[in-house]
């Protein structure tokens, strides 16, 4: 078995050599390519200051000096932002921006120029611009002249002194500023490293030798320590420039690569020149020959070093294996098969099967699932896949023949005695064989954790038996047909927040406590959670919300999302004002972000696949939303703080199904609502006994006696209007209402708890509501005004009686035709209001405004068609 990566060392071995060449000529023909910027062909990488991903300049207009951290700042104007900031906390990065004055050039942004009087010497004044020589004589004239222009001084000097060459330290692309032949910055240096070799110019050298044109001689005391120095020192730091002279071909190469493939990333992170060239300067101290030499060690290494290196050697995984060499190797590369799910790395070792032909089965399993046209959405069924067969290998390991490495050998037997161990394992919680958690320690074996392992055992040994694989390698058909299906899934559906719990979750002392404590960079973990809890969504669907998720329509607001579990997409629903303002503030503070990141506003297009709550880790453009990693651990650890036990979010979900189902809504209502794939699932979210759910009914309203219409149906579903849109209006219209004599109020101020402005005249009030369980209530106020006006004196007060009646008396036909329309009229008129239980009956969900009922057709021929 070959390792993941190999390391190339350089070795006087025939297939190292051999294998260097191959990789050299395969990565110096894709740099080649013309897709590739000539920037990253050169060993001297010069980034200009204005690169789409390795850029360094300072973000203020006309700044010439180069970024010192990720906010792409530089160092005056990062101190003078945290000044403004303390002094005006309201000061948004956009507006200091605008007024910040660029800073004064940093003199070693670039290479030090040449002297004004020998162009083969660099300066070692930068202002003046003169070498060491003319410097002294510049110093000594201007002492013995203090009146001398330095402009007629320079006109004076005629003579040019000759160059020193280049810098003989390998990686220094400078010119050398003394006969020692180090550039200054790395001459300073080979003085503060001790002098290794102890090089060193005569006394006296420039009037003995360099004066009268002899050359100058160095004396050494180790010549070869001095060389070695001068071969392993670092190159001089120059912003925006990446050195990788000195370094063998192989690694330069793959560097070159590294940095290109880099640029290729969508969602890529910002790595700054420097941090680059620290690795570079890492992997020349180590004297490798390949970045795959770091491999076994990147984990010692500091979390910058360690990011880039990981990202190198993925990118050189790509290139150096090829999907048949990744199998030989033991592991699965994800991106050879065009996938990379997302938090997660491209690479699945596979490495813990031991037996060859039980791992190769498994690799082409995975491979069958990656290539399938619908492929896994997460990677959990690979995940299953793998420890399934590395709990089957363990087991095979200490028990079958040989180790079970020879498939032949493998009975029935060894099936079944591995599955009365993992059901042993299960029933009495003992530890995994093989399977660790992230502590190190063994992992119990679970009934969950059981279940998958047989269950994705058996499709891998099934689809290598459908396929002919184990026919091939000699593996009994009694073998494979012996692993049983798991024990069926155990559903539990999560409770619902109990009442002090929801408070709890609710209390806005404790929302600005998750928002200030875990996420004080406001990533937006408090608008996510309280979009959760209004709207009941799954958390993937409402992290990953786009920016323009939400809207107004016929004044009523509306959110926009993708329920993509079950392939629902760009599904709206109806969500409160507050949240609707809530999410319009995120939104605006998303824009500002961007503009602060890129100095302009979106585009059009851009607007449209940016994130509502985007990462700010590796994702430049915005576009990739925060992980349910990143906002469970905040909210687990709120709930902590709280002391309210362990909770999940996925439980505001499960209350506000129930809430739905307590408030009217019916079963189907929930499905739609909740983007659930059955009924069944509903039922599962929504916790309330099966009598219930048969006898609730949507909320249907109608005006009362003292509205504009009496009667009129708030919810009549015209003969335009499909079903699906009669049930989403059915549930939206649902509102808050109070009970009042005869009905409901809806007026809201009173629903808080308010004062009546009009001192409890409900039934000539427009917010007054006619429910089907009140029909008896009406009757009997109806019977009660006819024996009124019978028993008037005249004929005169018998008629305005009945003209005072006439709303109230619309409205009760009206309410009559509402429930003979949906088949209730029967039960509204046998409702005994005298027993308790009636109070939960469905009628008690149906309310309608008398001002719409009044105005339905006095014609009874109707009624009395419904109601036969």
């Amino acid at each position: 078995m070959i390792d993941v990566l190999l390391p190339l060392h350089t070795v006087a071995s025939p297939t190292k050599r051999r294998e260097v060449r191959d990789r050299l000529e395969v990565l110096t023909a894709l740099l080649g390519g013309p897709h590739v910027e000539p920037l990253f062909r050169e060993t001297l990488i010069k980034i200009p200051a204005d690169h789409p991903v390795f850029g360094w300049r300072c973000r203020v207009e006309g700044c010439e000096r180069a970024r010192t951290n990720a906010r792409d700042l530089c160092s005056p104007h990062k101190t003078e932002w945290d000044r403004g900031q303390r002094e005006d906390p309201q000061l948004t990065r956009r507006a200091f921006l605008r007024d910040a004055e660029p800073a004064t050039p940093y003199d070693r942004v670039s290479e030090p120029p040449t002297c004004r009087i020998c162009p083969e010497r660099p300066s070692r004044h930068h202002r003046l611009r003169l070498c060491l020589a003319h410097k002294g004589r510049w110093t000594k004239s201007s002492l013995a002249e203090p009146e001398l222009v330095f402009e007629d001084w320079l006109a004076t000097q005629t003579e040019s002194f000759p160059g020193y060459g280049d810098c003989v330290v390998a990686s220094c692309q400078s010119l050398s500023c003394s006969p020692l032949g180090l550039c200054w910055v790395h001459e300073t240096r080979y003085q503060s490293d001790g002098c290794p070799g102890g090089a060193e110019r005569p006394k006296k050298w420039f009037n003995s030798f360099e004066k009268v044109g002899k050359p100058v001689p160095i004396l050494y005391e180790d010549e070869a320590a001095f060389r070695c120095w001068c071969q392993s020192a670092h190159p001089v730091s120059r912003t925006g420039t990446i050195n990788l002279q000195g370094l063998p071909p192989l690694l330069r190469a793959e560097f070159q690569w590294t940095l290109f493939g880099h640029t290729q990333r969508a969602a890529h992170s910002y790595w700054t020149t420097w941090w680059v060239q620290q690795l570079v300067n890492l992997a020349r101290d180590r004297h490798i020959g390949s970045l795959t030499e770091l491999a076994d060690e990147r984990m010692q290494l500091d979390a910058r070093k360690r990011f880039i290196l990981h990202e190198a050697l993925t990118e050189l995984r790509m290139v150096y294996f090829t999907p048949s060499e990744t199998k030989a190797a033991g592991y699965i590369e994800t991106e050879h098969f065009g996938v990379r799910f997302q938090g997660r790395h491209s690479k699945f070792d596979l490495t813990a099967v031991s037996q060859r032909w039980l791992r190769d089965l498994l690799w082409e399993h995975l491979a069958d699932r990656l290539q399938s046209p619908k492929g896994p959405r997460s990677t959990g069924p690979l995940d299953n896949d793998r420890r399934a067969l590395t709990e089957l290998s363990a087991f095979l390991e200490i028990t079958a023949p040989e180790g079970g490495h020879d498939p032949r050998l493998l009975e029935e037997e060894h099936v079944r005695r591995f599955v009365a161990d993992h059901n042993k394992r299960i029933r009495e919680g003992l530890p995994s064989l093989i399977i660790r958690g992230v502590d190190g320690e063994p992992s119990t074996v679970t009934e969950n954790t059981g279940r998958f392992t047989l269950n994705h055992g058996r499709a891998v040994l099934r689809w290598a038996m459908d396929t002919g694989r184990a026919e091939e390698i000699g593996l009994s058909r009694k073998f494979i047909v012996a692993m049983p299906n798991g024990n069926s899934s155990k559903s539990k559906a999560r409770r619902p927040f109990p009442d002090p719990v929801a408070r709890a979750l609710a209390t806005q002392a404790n929302l600005e406590l998750l928002a200030s404590r875990y996420d004080p960079r406001d990533h937006g973990v408090r608008d996510a959670w309280e979009a959760l809890v209004f709207t009941g969504r799954r958390c993937s669907e409402v992290l990953k919300l786009r920016l323009d998720c939400i809207a107004v329509h016929r004044r009523v607001p509306f959110l926009w999302h993708d329920q993509t579990k079950v392939g629902n997409f760009d599904e709206a629903i109806r969500i409160p004002e507050t949240l609707y303002l809530r999410l319009q503030k995120r939104q605006r503070i998303t824009l500002e972000r961007f503009e602060d990141r890129h100095g302009r506003l979106p585009t059009a297009k851009e607007r449209t696949g940016l994130a509502l709550f985007p990462s700010r880790s590796s994702n430049p453009k915005g576009t990739v939303s925060i992980s349910y990693t990143f906002f469970h651990t905040g909210f687990s650890g709120w709930l902590a703080d709280l002391e309210i036990g362990a909770w999940v979010p996925h439980q505001a979900r499960h209350t506000l199904a129930t809430n739905l189902l307590k408030h009217g809504a019916g079963l189907h209502h929930i499905k739609q609502y909740l983007g659930q794939v059955s009924q069944r699932m509903a039922e599962h979210y929504a916790k309330v006994a099966s009598s219930e759910v048969d006898d609730v009914l949507e909320r249907v309203w109608v005006a009362g006696p003292g509205a504009t219409e009496p009667g009129k149906l708030l919810i009549s579903p015209d003969e335009k209007m499909t079903k699906a849109e009669a049930e989403a209006m059915a549930l939206d219209l649902a509102r808050g209402s109070t009970p009042a004599e005869g009905g409901f109020c809806t007026f809201q101020p009173v629903v808080r708890g308010d004062a009546c402005p009009w001192n409890l005249d409900c039934h000539n009030c427009d917010k007054f509501v006619m429910s089907g369980a009140d029909l008896l209530y009406w009757r009997r106020k109806a019977e009660q005004w006819r024996t009124q006006a019978e028993r008037a004196p005249d004929d005169a007060t018998a008629d305005y009686l009945h003209q005072l009646f006439e709303p109230t008396a619309r409205a009760i036909d009206g309410l009559e035709k509402a429930l003979a329309s949906l088949g209730l009229l029967e039960d509204a008129l046998a409702l005994d209001l005298r027993r308790p239980q009636d109070y939960f009956h469905r009628l008690w969900s149906l309310a309608f405004r008398a001002s719409d009922l009044a105005a339905v057709d006095d014609d009874t021929s109707d009624l009395a068609e419904d109601t036969e």
